[in-house]
C-alpha cells in the first residue's frame, strides 16, 4: 500500500467518534486506506449483491450480529442500515465502532445527515498528493505528477493513464450518474464534462456551457452540483470584502485531479502538455488543487478563494485557511520568472494588509528563491511545502 496521510487522521477520528466516514472520487484508495488503518475490523462490501440483499431484507440483523467493530464499504446501497447504526452505536456508547465508506457521497452523506449527525468524524480522500506519489515513485517530477494525477492504480499497477482514465469515465457516468439522469441524458452528460474540463481556470458561465451542452442553465447547475458531490470538480469562490471596490461574484471552475482533467482535454502525453495551449490552465489547477488536498489531508477546512475586480486585476489564489496569516499566491506556468508576475501581488497585497513574505508567485522555475523581495518558488517546492 502506499502510505496516506489521512490514516493517521482517521485513527485519531476514531477514538473520538463512534462513526468515521471516509468519503471521496471513486477509485481514490478509500477501501485500502480503511483496511489498513483498521486491520481488527471486520470489512463488509455492499457492492456484493449477496451481501447487500442480506442487509436490505433484516438490517436489524445484519447490524447487531456482527462484532462491534465493523468497516462497511459502499455503505450508500443499503440506508436502512444507518438509523440501526445509529441505535447500536448510542446504546453501546463507544468510540470507533463503525467506519463507513462510500463512492456516491451525495448518497452516502445524505444518510449520515439524516441518521447519523453529530456521530460521525468526516474525511474526505482525495487522489494521491505529491507527497504521497513520491512515495511509490521517488523519481517522480512536478510536470509527470501534472500530466498523470494522483489516482493510486497509477502508481501501484502501471496502468497507462488512458486506459485508466477511460475505464473511470465510463464507470462514473454509468454508475454514479446514471441514477440522476434520464439514460438520453448520459451522453450530453458526458459532452458536460469534457466542456466542464475546457473551461477549467475560467469564471464558471452556466449559460455558455448549457448552450454548448445542449441543455438549459438550470440543468447545467445542476450537473456541475453532481460533479462537486462526487468530487470530480471544485468551484472556487471570488473574494469578496465590504470595501468599495467592485469585485467579480462569480466562481471558477477546477478539477480535483489534473490527470483527469488532461484526459478529458484530450492531451495524452507530458510532451503534448507541455506545448498544449492549456498548460497555463493544468497548472494553475494543480497548484490550487494540491493546496486544497493538503488542507483536506489535515483534516483542516480550506478558505481559498481568488481575486478579481472590475479593473482586471487578478490574484489567482488567496488562502485565508489560518486567518492571521494570509497568504497571496500568483500562478505562472513559465519557466522562466519575470518581475512583472508579482505586480498585482504588490498593489493588492498592499491594499489587504498581506505582508510581502506572505505574497508568492508559483511557476514552472528549477528552483525557488526571492526576488526584489517576493518568494517565487517552483512547483516541486511549493507542493512539499
Amino acid at each position: 500500500m502506499i502510505p496516506r496521510t489521512l490514516i493517521d487522521q482517521a485513527q485519531k477520528l476514531a477514538t473520538w467518534f463512534p462513526v468515521v466516514s471516509v468519503t471521496g472520487p471513486r477509485q481514490s484508495g478509500k477501501s485500502t486506506l480503511v483496511r489498513h488503518a483498521f486491520p481488527d475490523y471486520e470489512y463488509i462490501n455492499l457492492e456484493s449483491e449477496q451481501v447487500r440483499r442480506l442487509a436490505q431484507e433484516d438490517p436489524v440483523g445484519f447490524i447487531r450480529n456482527r462484532p462491534a467493530k465493523l468497516i462497511i464499504d459502499e455503505a450508500q446501497h443499503v440506508p436502512e442500515l444507518f438509523s440501526e447504526i445509529q441505535v447500536v452505536s448510542d446504546a453501546n456508547n463507544k468510540p470507533g465502532q463503525y467506519i463507513l465508506s462510500g463512492s456516491q457521497n451525495f448518497l452516502l452523506l445524505k444518510n449520515i445527515t439524516q441518521s447519523l449527525a453529530g456521530r460521525v468524524g468526516l474525511l474526505k480522500l482525495l487522489p494521491l498528493s505529491f507527497k504521497e506519489a513520491l512515495q511509490a515513485k521517488p523519481t517522480l517530477t512536478a510536470d509527470e505528477f501534472m500530466f498523470s494525477g494522483g489516482f493510486p492504480r497509477l502508481y501501484d499497477t502501471g496502468l497507462p493513464e488512458h486506459l485508466l482514465f477511460s475505464n473511470y469515465v465510463e464507470t462514473y457516468v454509468q454508475r454514479d450518474v446514471s441514477d440522476y439522469l434520464d439514460v438520453r441524458n448520459l451522453a450530453s452528460f458526458r459532452k458536460f464534462l469534457e466542456l466542464c474540463a475546457l473551461n477549467v481556470g475560467n469564471l464558471t458561465n452556466y449559460s455558455n456551457l448549457a448552450n454548448d451542452a445542449d441543455i438549459s442553465p438550470l440543468t447545467a447547475k445542476s450537473w456541475l452540483s453532481i460533479l462537486e458531490s462526487s468530487y470530480v470538480a471544485f468551484e472556487l469562490m471570488p473574494y469578496h470584502s465590504s470595501a468599495r471596490t467592485r469585485l467579480t461574484k462569480t466562481p471558477k471552475l477546477y478539477f480535483y485531479d489534473t490527470g483527469l482533467l488532461c484526459y478529458l482535454l484530450g492531451i495524452t502525453s507530458l510532451e503534448e502538455l507541455l506545448l498544449s495551449e492549456h498548460l497555463g490552465a493544468v497548472y494553475e489547477n494543480l497548484i490550487i488543487g494540491e493546496t486544497l488536498k493538503d488542507y483536506f489531508n489535515q483534516t483542516q477546512e480550506p478558505r481559498l478563494c481568488f481575486y478579481r475586480d472590475a479593473s482586471g486585476r487578478e490574484i489567482d489564489l488567496i488562502d485565508e485557511s489560518r486567518p492571521r496569516e494570509p497568504m497571496l499566491v500568483e500562478i505562472k506556468s513559465s519557466e522562466t520568472y519575470h518581475d512583472r508576475f508579482a505586480k498585482h501581488l504588490r498593489a493588492i497585497g498592499d491594499e489587504l494588509g498581506v505582508p510581502s513574505e506572505r505574497r508568492h508567485v508559483v511557476s514552472r522555475v528549477a528552483d525557488s528563491y526571492v526576488s526584489k523581495g517576493v518568494p517565487v518558488s517552483s512547483a516541486r517546492d511549493w507542493l512539499l511545502r
